[in-house]
C-alpha cells in the first residue's frame, strides 16, 4: 500500500491564490477550502486508500519560543486564515484523518507520520505531498519520497542530492547555514547554496566540519572566510539547525490502518 501525507497548510495557501473567490451562505470566504477538498476528493476517486492531512491550526509553534524572528501569522490575509478551521472540519466530515497542529507544525506531523508509516512492513511507499524543502530531510531511499502534486514530480533520496547537493540527513545543517526566509531565520553570513553543498557533502553535520579551513574540500572558495563566519556564529548555526529539524515524535496515529479512508 502507499500512504499519502498532505500538507494542508501549503494546499490552502496554494488554492487561495489560484482559485476564484467563493462564499458560503453565511458570507464567509471558502473558495480555497472548496479547492483543497475537491483536490483530495479526486485523489480518493483515483484509488488512494491511506491518507492523512496536516494543518497549522495556528501558525505559531514551539519554535517561536526559541527564536524571536521565527515565522508568525502576521500578514496572512484574514480571508485565508479564517479558512483553516473550515478546511479541518470539512476534511473530517469527508472521513479524512486531520492533524491540526498547535504546539507543533504541520511539517512535524508529516515527518512523524512518515517515519512511523515507513516502519510498517505492509507499506510500500510513503509520499509526502509538498514541495517544501524542510520535508526533504525525511526522504529515505525510494521508500519515503516527496510528491509535488502540481507537477507530479516525485523526489527520492537521489533527487535530494541532485537538487541540494547533500543527503537528506544533512538538510537541517544545510538550512542552518543557508537560511530559510520562509521560516524567518537568516542563516550564516557568506554561506550560499554552493558552498554549503560543497562542505556538507563531505562533512554531513556542522560538528563534522573542521575548524581549520585548510582541511576543507579544495572546491570550496573562500574557505577561510566561511570558516571564520561559521565558527564566530556557532551558537546561531546550532539554533538555526534546531529550528530546521523536524520533530518525529508527534502523536499521529496508532497503526497505519487508522489512515485508511473508509468513506
Amino acid at each position: 500500500m502507499d500512504v499519502y501525507l498532505i500538507d494542508g497548510t501549503y494546499e490552502l495557501f496554494r488554492h487561495f491564490f489560484a482559485v476564484p473567490s467563493a462564499r458560503n451562505a453565511a458570507g464567509q470566504e471558502v473558495g480555497a477550502v472548496r479547492g483543497v477538498v475537491g483536490s483530495i476528493r479526486s485523489m480518493l476517486d483515483r484509488g488512494v486508500t491511506h491518507i492523512g492531512v496536516a494543518t497549522d491550526h495556528v501558525i505559531e509553534s514551539f519554535r517561536n519560543g526559541l527564536y524571536a524572528g521565527y515565522k508568525t501569522g502576521e500578514g496572512i490575509a484574514p480571508e485565508l486564515y479564517s479558512q483553516f478551521p473550515v478546511l479541518e472540519e470539512e476534511l473530517r466530515a469527508l472521513g479524512v484523518v486531520v492533524w491540526d497542529m498547535v504546539e507543533f507544525e504541520a511539517d512535524d506531523a508529516m515527518a512523524s507520520a512518515a517515519v512511523k508509516a515507513a516502519k510498517d512492513p505492509l507499506v510500500d511507499r510513503v509520499l509526502i505531498c509538498t514541495p517544501d524543502k524542510d520535508l526533504s530531510q525525511c526522504i529515505s531511499g525510494t521508500r519515503i519520497v516527496q510528491l509535488d502534486r502540481r507537477t507530479n514530480l516525485i523526489r527520492d533520496e537521489g533527487g535530494v542530492v541532485l537538487k541540494f547537493g547533500v543527503r537528506p540527513a544533512s538538510i537541517p545543517d544545510y538550512l542552518a547555514v543557508v537560511g530559510d526566509s520562509a521560516d524567518g531565520f537568516p542563516g550564516i553570513s557568506g554561506w550560499g547554496r554552493k558552498a554549503a553543498a560543497s562542505v556538507l557533502s563531505v562533512y554531513p553535520h556542522l560538528e563534522d566540519i573542521p575548524k581549520d579551513p585548510r582541511e576543507w574540500p579544495a572546491s570550496v572558495r573562500g574557505a577561510r572566510t566561511l570558516a571564520a563566519s561559521l565558527f564566530s556564529h556557532w551558537e546561531d548555526a546550532l539554533l538555526f539547525r534546531t529550528l530546521a529539524t523536524l520533530r518525529t515524535d508527534v502523536p499521529v496515529f496508532e497503526t497505519v490502518d487508522d489512515l485508511r479512508w473508509k468513506g
